[in-house]
C-alpha cells in the first residue's frame, strides 16, 4: 500500500492552481482594469484627447502593476496560506495588473474614443466571465460585481474630466 501522500488528489490540485495562479492572476487583471479607468477616463474627457489618454493608461499600468507585485509578493510567505511562492504570486498579480491596465489602455490608440470605451466595456463582461469560469460563480453575479466596481470608478472620473474640461 501507498503512503497516503503519494496518492494523486485531483480536486486538491485544482484548488492549488486555483489558489496559487488563477486567483492572482485575476485579481491582477481586475486591479489593473479597474484602477486604471479612473486616469484614462478623466484625462480622455478632459482633453478629448485618446494619446493624452493613453500616455496616462500607460504610465498607470506600470506603476499599478509594479505596486501589485510588491504588495502581493510581500503580503506573506505562503507557507500558513498554501498560497505558494510568493515571489511567483507576485509576478503573476503584478503582470496581471499591468496586463489588465494596457488591455484597458490600448484603446484608446484608436482616434475616436467612444469606440474606445465600447472595447473597454467588452473587457469588464470578459473579465465577469473569468470570475463565472474559474471560480463557479454566477455570470449575473459576476458581471454586476465587475461592472458596478467599473460603472462607479467611470462616473466619478467622468465628472472629473468633465469639470476639468470647464
Amino acid at each position: 500500500m501507498r503512503h497516503p501522500s503519494f496518492h494523486h488528489h485531483p480536486e486538491l490540485d485544482r484548488q492549488s492552481f486555483l489558489l496559487q495562479r488563477v486567483q492572482p492572476g485575476l485579481s491582477g487583471l481586475m486591479d489593473g482594469s479597474l484602477s486604471t479607468l479612473a486616469p484614462i477616463f478623466a484625462v480622455v474627457l478632459a482633453t478629448h484627447q485618446p494619446l493624452t489618454a493613453l500616455s496616462t493608461g500607460l504610465a498607470t499600468a506600470l506603476g499599478a502593476g509594479v505596486s501589485m507585485a510588491f504588495s502581493e509578493g510581500l503580503s506573506d510567505t505562503g507557507d500558513l496560506t498554501g498560497r505558494g511562492n510568493p515571489a511567483l504570486r507576485g509576478a503573476i498579480t503584478g503582470g496581471g495588473t499591468f496586463l489588465g491596465g494596457v488591455f484597458h489602455t490600448l484603446p484608446f490608440l484608436i482616434p475616436n474614443y467612444h469606440a474606445a470605451t465600447v472595447i473597454v466595456t467588452v473587457e469588464l463582461v470578459f473579465l465577469a466571465w473569468l470570475r463565472y469560469k474559474f471560480f463557479r460563480t454566477s455570470f449575473l453575479r459576476s458581471f454586476v460585481s465587475v461592472t458596478v466596481g467599473g460603472a462607479i470608478i467611470v462616473s466619478l472620473s467622468a465628472a472629473l474630466g468633465v469639470a476639468a474640461a470647464g
